[in-house]
């Protein structure tokens, strides 16, 4: 596991004093509870303390980025940078999953590609490098993979509203969502999402909710309707 710690810190460009707190960040409560570890040997408590830590880092960098937005529209675009899809989005940039320590059950399940557990990983990874470094090498990480390609981030995030604003405009039909398929156990459900403007299938997502699952369902169409237009006006 040393190897695989060295090539994760070499992936976020941190290199931690104490690797232990690292590993303390990748260890789920399915792997603590399976090997009989002692209390507060996952890492629940790093995410709590991550997650102060972003939105402290995240508050202030939006504060002094966007002095002509108001404290409304400064909250959303917040919401949409800390929210779970997103964080999953940044932890799949450092390949976070594969080096997560999980439970063999949460690992045959899919836990390692799962949006919640990846993203309270990344958060207890936040909450590491505060303890070892403190705030500058925390903040420093945040602004690399998280407070990047922000407009990117704020699409996701409203993209179910910017695409019922688009069929509105453009389409004599209505947007629709239909999940039409629930997998994995009662504990980690699985959904798979569709966007249908009529009839016709739009956008296809999946998320650890129907909510998430609908939104990266939007969020395909909205890709999706962009690379057409993109095409139409080559063909002009």
């Amino acid at each position: 596991m040393e190897h695989d710690l060295n090539k994760l810190m070499d992936s976020i460009g941190y290199q931690f004093n104490d690797a232990d707190l690292l590993l303390h960040a990748l260890t789920h409560s399915s792997y603590a509870n399976e090997k009989n570890l002692k209390p507060f040997s996952d890492n629940e408590r790093l995410e709590f303390l991550g997650d102060a830590v972003l939105e402290v880092v995240s508050s202030d960098f939006l504060y002094r980025n966007y002095p002509d937005m108001p404290e409304g529209d400064l909250s959303k675009l917040r919401a949409s940078l800390v929210c779970e899809p997103t964080l999953a989005f940044c932890a799949k940039d450092i390949d976070l999953g594969s080096f997560i320590l999980l439970g063999r059950g949460e690992d045959a399940t899919g836990g390692r590609t799962r949006k919640s557990i990846t993203s309270d990983a990344f958060e207890a990874v936040i909450g590491a490098i505060y303890l070892d470094g403190g705030i500058e090498p925390a903040s420093t990480f945040i602004r690399r993979f998280v407070l990047t390609d922000i407009e990117h981030k704020k699409l996701y995030h409203d993209c179910k509203t910017a695409l019922q604003e688009i069929v509105q405009a453009k389409h004599n039909s209505t947007l629709t969502y239909e999940v039409i398929d629930e997998s994995g156990p009662d504990h980690a459900k699985v959904y798979t999402a569709v966007a249908k403007v009529g009839e016709k299938i739009i956008g296809k997502g999946i998320g650890s909710s129907k909510k998430h699952a609908e939104q990266e369902a939007a969020f395909n169409a909205l890709v999706s309707l962009h690379e057409e237009d993109k095409a139409d006006v080559l063909k002009d």
